[in-house]
């Protein structure tokens, strides 16, 4: 296996471990099948559309089976396929529709697989469906440790006074409560604007119109079938809308990450200048070392490190914020070599 590019998959693989379920390609490609699967059953529930039959309970459990069985040898099938196709979604659409027709009974139905629909119907409920999950099992609780962990350092210094520094000049008396509890107030109100944040979904076909939605199956409601579809997802409903989800959801995500990243970096360098002041003093291992040529220093490179990654993460995120809200016309696709790259700006982020 060749070594890794990034060090996020390299010297910081453990660190960033937890968010593998929702940042990787396989991730992605899981939760793309779990949306044309999820899809294929709605439209089996619609009555006008009669070429579809509905199915039974067996074929019902034999497609969610499809995404639970789903692993890294099913994730190389679809890649062969990719080789072809030069179109991951198509990929995934001719991988799944063999998959259907080896399920009794459905044979003729598989050509339902992806009806209507355009790739970025699937990729941006896929993408809302992961970062919502990243967001409440990772993000967020990572943001409530660690202003928890403020919050007790800021009790253990209640009683500890400190000159304060303006302009890096001696000014007035204040405390280490006191210089900790402004991190965390600061960082308890985006964790309450991250809490809060809910992605949106798009799922109306070429260009924003169900057309060939409409084209085919003129009687059924599309608009209560794809506010209903997208909300099963926990995401807010888009209508007006060009072949893409206009991404301001991203980009508001994006200005909360770094507002939150910004503190961060504030509250790094902070520390910093209290550790060479003495006020906080490292803990040291014997193993370790601190220089390479001055074996009595222990240097603050945790702090260091954060500083750098911080403003790894913090470009990214206003990249994404600049740049996923622009599209000219009905579309181009210069977001989705962006949109792949999600999980680097937060890996970045929580490794700090």
């Amino acid at each position: 296996m060749s070594s890794p590019l990034s060090p996020l998959d390299g010297r910081y693989q453990e660190e960033v471990e937890p968010l593998r379920a929702f940042f990787t390609e396989e991730a992605f490609t899981r939760a793309r099948i779990l949306v044309e699967v999820s899809y294929f059953i709605a439209l089996s529930q619609e009555k006008e559309v009669r070429e579809l039959p509905s199915l039974s309970s067996r074929q019902i459990q034999s497609l969610w089976n499809l995404v639970e069985a789903f692993n890294g040898k099913e994730f190389q099938k679809i890649k062969k396929n990719e080789k072809k196709t030069r179109h991951d979604v198509k990929a995934i659409e001719y991988y799944l529709a063999e998959k259907v027709k080896k399920i009794p009974g459905l044979k003729k139905a598989a050509s339902f697989i992806h009806f209507g629909l355009t790739s970025e119907d699937i990729n941006n409920i896929a993408y809302g469906l992961l970062m919502s999950r990243a967001i409440k099992r990772v993000l967020l609780p990572s943001l409530k440790a660690l202003a928890a962990d403020l919050t007790k350092l800021a009790k253990s210094g209640k009683s500890l006074r400190l000159l304060s520094l303006t302009h890096g000049q001696p000014a007035t008396p204040t405390t280490l409560e006191k210089a900790m509890l402004v991190f965390v107030d600061r960082l308890r109100r985006q964790e309450l604007c991250l809490s809060h944040f809910k992605m949106s979904g798009k799922f109306s076909g070429a260009v924003g119109n169900f057309s060939a939605h409409k084209a085919a199956y003129p009687n059924v409601n599309w608009e209560k079938l794809s506010k209903k579809f997208i909300q099963q997802f926990g995401l807010d409903p888009l209508f007006q809308t060009t072949q893409i989800n206009p991404h301001d959801d991203f980009a508001e995500l994006s200005h909360i990450f770094c507002r939150i990243d910004t503190i961060l970096l504030n509250l790094a360098q902070d520390i910093w200048l209290y550790i060479s002041r003495g006020i906080f003093r490292q803990k040291t291992k014997s193993s370790e070392v601190g220089s390479s040529t001055m074996p009595h220093k222990v240097n603050p490179i945790d702090f260091e490190n954060a500083e750098g990654n911080l403003g790894l993460a913090s470009a990214l995120f206003t990249h994404f914020a600049e740049k996923l809200p622009l599209s000219r016309l009905q579309r181009d696709l210069s977001d989705s070599t962006v949109q792949r790259n999600l999980g680097i700006a937060f890996g970045y982020h929580l490794l700090a």
